[in-house]
């Protein structure tokens, strides 16, 4: 499974729709994207254990799915605690619909609401925790993943921007979601300083939120107080509510779900789909390197007691060329890359010719060893036999390591070529270590059951 190439076949897809306007739709990029996340959805290459650790991730893709077949459109009221998030989602709702409180953050979880139908999508409002809050850092994580998968995000502020607003927008920046920033209680400023203020803000916001993008609103304005004077000359003080002050934020919202609503909810998906594909080669990636460990690993030990068990030199030699051609194969299927007898063998070759021009010495004490067993007997033949046997393991750990690196990068050597791919391999490996291990299994194996025979 080659996960980031079905990403970056939808990305040129998109990428050429969104390129060339007048050749496709909305629609069109709709279907795109569908077929991107069924494809993920559908990989018969994902391995159960990748699918079990992201099952969650592949649940979304179902309720993306579904998401696009019904033309919804997703709202993330995003920002820090006690902005007003939750205000201004029930004022650009036109009912109380979320919660709102004087505790700090009274929103504990994500809360979604249908909102308006434009150009026959229905709009969700989508009510975030607040970032930032003492003791919240789940609910921060809640709030990022949920403006990680909405469509759209409202950050919102009630003021210049503090440290921990202006990194959140940076963070929400790199998920590339399109995004508003909205000054809440913008009633509390004159007209001077309330113009002042969207200037900074789009300073703040500068490659991340369009100059029109940043709007003032107010969902819960001051009451406004009336001084009322009486005949007698008494005057009386008068609170009267004001409404909601959100046509522009609301009509901004409405025009770009009109105009790109579709093509947002299709990138959107498009870019859910591409970083999960990410992750899925990340885990893929992992899970191979694990059973190509275990692989390596297992043909050392048996090579290195085929070599430690048969005294006939040149039988050694044939038996290690045999399992090592055998390795090769396997490692193959494990990197989904399969290889003939004829190229495993050109490869092993390619891999112990640069490995004897690098060890030519550790070559030559495997060959002592060989003949050394031939004519030894009792303790000797076993300590021998070990030793020949851990150098056998040794090659075979490098030929493996080797084989894999040549696997991992599409069946190419890179531009170092199979010498500096080798002696790289060569210089990361504790050998003395390495042979300690092989000495001590390959003669707990000849001191067993079989070996005592």
């Amino acid at each position: 499974m080659n996960a980031s190439r079905l990403w970056n076949t939808l990305r040129a897809r998109l990428g050429h729709a969104f390129a060339h306007p007048a050749r496709t739709t909305s629609d069109t990029h709709v279907a795109q994207a569908s077929e991107a996340l069924r494809a993920l959805l559908d990989d018969p290459s994902i391995p159960p254990g990748v699918r079990g650790e992201l099952s969650e991730d592949f649940a979304q893709i179902e309720s993306l799915l579904d998401k696009l077949d019904a033309g919804d459109l997703h709202i993330a009221v995003f920002g820090r605690v006690s902005v007003g998030k939750s205000a201004l989602g029930n004022a650009l709702l036109g009912r109380e619909a979320f919660a709102t409180g004087v505790l700090h953050g009274t929103t504990k979880s994500r809360n979604a609401e249908r909102w308006h139908e434009v150009a026959g999508q229905g709009l969700h409002l989508i009510d975030t925790p607040g970032i930032n809050e003492l003791s919240g850092e789940e609910r921060e994580r809640l709030a990022f993943d949920v403006a990680a998968i909405s469509d759209l995000v409202v950050f919102v502020v009630d003021g210049d921007m503090t440290q921990s607003e202006l990194d959140a927008l940076r963070t929400l920046g790199k998920t590339q979601r399109p995004m508003l920033l909205a000054l809440n209680k913008a009633d509390r400023y004159t007209a001077d300083e309330r113009e002042r203020l969207l200037a900074r803000l789009r300073e703040h916001a500068a490659g991340l939120v369009r100059a029109e993008d940043v709007i003032a609103c107010a969902a819960l304005p001051a009451e406004r107080i009336v001084v009322q004077v009486h005949a007698d000359g008494r005057e009386r003080e008068t609170r009267v509510a004001q409404t909601a002050d959100v046509a522009a934020l609301d009509a901004r919202i409405r025009d770009i779900a009109e105009r790109e609503g579709k093509t947002l909810a299709a990138l959107n998906a498009g870019l859910f789909a591409g970083d999960l594909s990410d992750r899925v080669a990340v885990r893929v990636a992992a899970a191979r390197r694990d059973l190509a460990q275990r692989v390596i690993r297992n043909y050392c030990l048996a090579k290195g007691i085929a070599v430690a068990l048969n005294p006939v030199p040149v039988a050694d030699l044939l038996a290690a060329a045999s399992l090592d051609v055998a390795l090769v194969l396997h490692l193959g299927k494990v990197y989904g890359m399969p290889l003939t007898r004829s190229e495993a063998g050109t490869l092993i070759a390619t891999i112990t010719g640069a490995l004897a021009a690098l060890m030519g010495a550790i070559w030559g004490v495997h060959l002592v060893s060989s003949a050394l067993k031939g004519v030894s007997a009792g303790l000797t033949t076993l300590v021998t036999a070990g030793a020949q046997g851990a150098l056998a393991w040794y090659a075979t750990e490098v030929v493996g390591r080797a084989a894999e690196k040549y696997l991992v990068q599409g069946k190419s050597w890179g531009e170092g070529g199979a010498k500096r791919a080798v002696a790289d391999i060569v210089a990361g490996l504790d050998r003395d270590s390495i042979l300690r291990e092989a000495r001590a299994a390959i003669l707990a194996r000849l001191r067993g059951p079989q070996g005592d025979a």
